[in-house]
């Protein structure tokens, strides 16, 4: 890990997610890279010209987020870390995504207060969004943290045999904090196996890996993201893993919008894993 993004709106949650990224980069000397996006069209900020409204609006928001730049740059937490910062007018979801390959960025932290999504910027479901198609880890940190523990992770999957990389990169996560990692496999009325079935698919699933912290669970559920949360409330779980497909949602086990659902609703962190 040697670069992570925090997208923000200088929002007390974005500065929470700020605060976790400054505890990683002194942990493992990495630097950050904060973005601030302006959602306006770009194609009005080429056109300078007094007539369009959009410019001063666009000069607006820009002079303002460099304010608030300068006074988040000064707070304690960001002493002594290397950190970059940039402002920048795309679809706010599309622009982090954009700047995150620009970058080569290995982690993506972001605020969020729950299911109602991001206040002001991130209005709706652009934090969906960005979970759903980030091409990188995104940490989603829903509340204040005084000290980032991953001592129990879980890990939720389908555990599809094609979806195994997703699982060496929980792994990476996991090895940096020396989690304990929790394989989760959730049985729905809809989505039923066995226990030998499920216990088969799961233990196929980590074949090779050496990674040896970990646990096997199978949990019954009337959903599979009750049964993520239950779990994960069960064990006091530190964080929730969970991979995602794109603007697929999650493959098969994880149908429609699982891990966006996971996302606004755990009061727990969440790591988020493209498939």
């Amino acid at each position: 890990m040697k670069r992570i993004m925090v997208p923000t709106d200088f929002s007390d949650e974005a500065e929470y997610a700020t605060k976790v990224a400054a505890k990683f980069a002194k942990k493992f000397d990495c630097e950050i890279h904060l973005l601030h996006m302006i959602d306006l069209p770009v194609a009005e900020l080429d056109k300078m010209h007094p007539t369009y409204s959009e410019i001063p609006e666009a000069l607006y928001f820009m002079k303002l987020a460099a304010k608030k730049f300068n006074e988040l740059l000064e707070k304690n937490f960001l002493q002594d870390i290397t950190v970059h910062h940039s402002i920048k007018t795309n679809s706010t979801f599309q622009g982090i995504n954009e700047t995150a390959r620009e970058l080569d960025i290995d982690l993506i932290v972001m605020g969020s207060h729950g299911a109602t999504g991001f206040k002001e910027i991130f209005i709706g479901s652009n934090t969906e969004k960005v979970v759903r198609t980030s091409e990188v880890p995104v940490l989603v940190i829903k509340s204040s943290i005084n000290e980032f523990k991953a001592d129990d992770m879980v890990f939720a999957s389908d555990f599809n045999i094609e979806n195994k990389h997703t699982y060496t990169e929980a792994i990476k996560f996991a090895e940096k904090f020396n989690s304990k990692i929790h394989l989760l496999l959730v049985n729905t009325p809809n989505t039923f196996s066995t226990s030998k079935e499920s216990l088969d698919r799961i233990e196929k699933f980590i074949e090779g890996s050496d990674y040896k912290n970990y646990t096997i669970n199978i949990q019954n559920d009337d959903t599979i993201e009750k049964g993520i949360l239950n779990f994960a409330e069960k064990i006091s779980a530190d964080i929730i893993g969970i991979s995602t497909n794109g603007r697929q949602g999650i493959a098969h086990f994880f149908n429609g919008s699982i891990s966006e659902d996971i996302v606004n609703h755990a009061v727990r962190p969440v790591i988020t894993f493209k498939i």
